[in-house]
């Protein structure tokens, strides 16, 4: 069987406290969908924890109106450490993510009567879209964007993470992982220049290649009506030299950890990246047929890291909670690994909203 990539599972980002992130998450975006939440020891991320275990508290909060959901992830046996410089846009990493809205306009008036800080105006990318970046209490930045596909209408202005914009040194060198691995086949833009829709952010006045790229064909698997599309922007700053965004730091730090894909057959894809030069870093079942136990889910969870370092996370759902506290959970190795779970029993996960 081949790969099967399902879409954005959910975005990891370090925080000093997972209920404080949480809540201002659930204000801004809806994330108030509790997937799972653990608390216990990270064993298996040795390469990027400075070679010790570490404990951690971490949850998974999405949107049901659809997109991928957020990872909050904190330390709890040290305190995390934020960048000793001013991360500019080209730095190498996850700059920013992605989040998908019905209408720009009623978006930002949401923000601004919510009095969520606006980095930039509303201005229009290189393809004639609609876009503008927002900051969090922590310093994470985040581009809101239109989109088309919903899955649930909640009467909210955003969805979820629907990609992010990734600082690279060679966007040619970066598509063996964003083109070729993680299919994003399509290129909307491939531009040279200073841009309007920058201007705020810190570093955006310089010259920049940008690639926009989305896939062409629906994603299949569990959850992939839910995930939805998304997109990927490279971003190679061309008058200065860009900085590791994670430079000295661990992974868990603040700001973003990685991005993870919902994918099937970690077999096939795990001969692939080995065969494209991306071999796993991070392997949580290096036995066939098994499982890592994740508290309420258990699945199998991989890392790769692009030419510049930048973690990619891939997870193969094996157990999730529909309803936890009515002892529902779906075993999802049992099913077509194509097929999507019913939209009845993917809306049922909001039997596990939380509220602050």
């Amino acid at each position: 069987m081949h790969k099967i990539i399902s879409g954005i599972q959910q975005i990891g980002i370090g925080v000093r406290n997972v209920e404080e992130a949480w809540r201002w998450y659930l204000t801004a975006f809806g994330n108030d969908v509790r997937v799972f939440e653990d608390k216990t020891v990270a064993e298996l991320m040795l390469p990027y924890t400075g070679g010790q275990p570490q404990e951690r508290h971490a949850a998974l909060a999405i949107n049901l109106q659809g997109g991928g959901g957020f990872e909050i992830w904190q330390y709890r046996g040290r305190t995390p450490e934020g960048p000793n410089f001013e991360i500019q846009l080209g730095d190498l990493g996850i700059y920013a993510a992605k989040i998908k809205c019905k209408n720009i306009q009623e978006t930002w008036d949401y923000y601004k009567k919510n009095n969520i800080e606006t980095v930039t105006e509303i201005k229009e990318n290189p393809n004639g879209e609609k876009v503008f970046f927002i900051r969090d209490p922590f310093n994470n930045i985040f581009q809101l964007v239109e989109a088309k596909d919903w899955f649930k209408n909640e009467k909210k202005p955003t969805g979820g993470t629907y990609g992010a914009v990734i600082g690279v040194s060679d966007i040619n060198k970066s598509l063996a992982v964003y083109k070729d691995i993680l299919g994003y086949d399509q290129v909307v833009y491939d531009t040279e220049n200073t841009f309007e829709d920058f201007n705020g952010l810190p570093g955006g006045e310089s010259k920049f290649r940008r690639v926009l790229l989305r896939h062409t064909a629906d994603r299949k698997g569990p959850f992939a009506v839910m995930l939805g599309h998304s997109e990927i922007e490279l971003v190679e700053v061309k008058d200065r030299a860009g900085r590791k965004i994670f430079e000295n730091r661990l992974w868990g730090d603040l700001g973003f950890i990685h991005l993870c894909f919902d994918i099937q057959n970690m077999q096939a894809l795990g001969k692939e990246c080995q065969e494209k030069g991306f071999k796993f870093t991070v392997d949580s079942n290096p036995e066939p047929d098994t499982s890592f136990d994740m508290g309420d889910a258990a699945g199998h969870f991989t890392y790769i890291e692009d030419p510049d370092g930048a973690l990619i996370e891939f997870v193969e759902t094996h157990k999730v909670p529909i309803a936890k506290k009515y002892g529902w959970f779906i075993n999802i190795k049992k099913r077509d690994p194509e097929k999507s779970l019913p939209k009845w029993m993917l809306k049922a996960l909001g039997l596990n909203r939380v509220k602050f």
